[in-house]
């Protein structure tokens, strides 16, 4: 009897089971991490698409942030449906210079995840400058 016992506690007889137990929540969670991160990176990529393409609308001579405003969700709306939650979209005109900025939140792949999400984007205004310097 004692003899069975012994074997019984040296043995690694469920050694696989406890491992598969252990291991498998372990490698779900870091596959879940890595789609994570790659909707938050898609997300970010959307929305800095949506602020390049609401600053090329907006800085155009005839541009105002209305038009920026237009195009940035337009493209939004085609594009962050799956990937971009919430996205707040700002767009600012001056004489001189047009930003964009856009903020949300990546779609939560983990519980309890909430990834934030941020891009902008800025440039000079395009307006028509009269050619002084060939004047006679």
């Amino acid at each position: 009897m004692w003899t069975r016992l012994r074997q019984a506690v040296r043995g690694d007889r469920g050694e696989v089971t406890v491992e598969l137990v252990i291991a498998t929540p372990l490698l779900l969670l870091v596959l879940l991490a890595i789609i994570q991160f790659a909707v938050w990176s898609h997300a970010t990529h959307v929305a800095q698409a949506a602020a390049s393409e609401a600053l090329a609308a907006a800085r155009t001579q005839d541009g105002t942030t209305g038009t920026g405003l237009v195009a940035g969700r337009r493209l939004l709306e085609d594009l962050a449906a799956g990937p971009l939650r919430n996205p707040d979209l700002e767009v600012s005109r001056g004489a001189d210079t047009v930003s964009v900025s856009i903020s949300g939140e990546a779609t939560a792949v983990l519980p309890g995840v909430h990834l934030h999400v941020h891009a902008e984007a800025s440039g000079g205004t395009e307006r028509f400058v009269p050619d002084t310097a060939s004047a006679p």
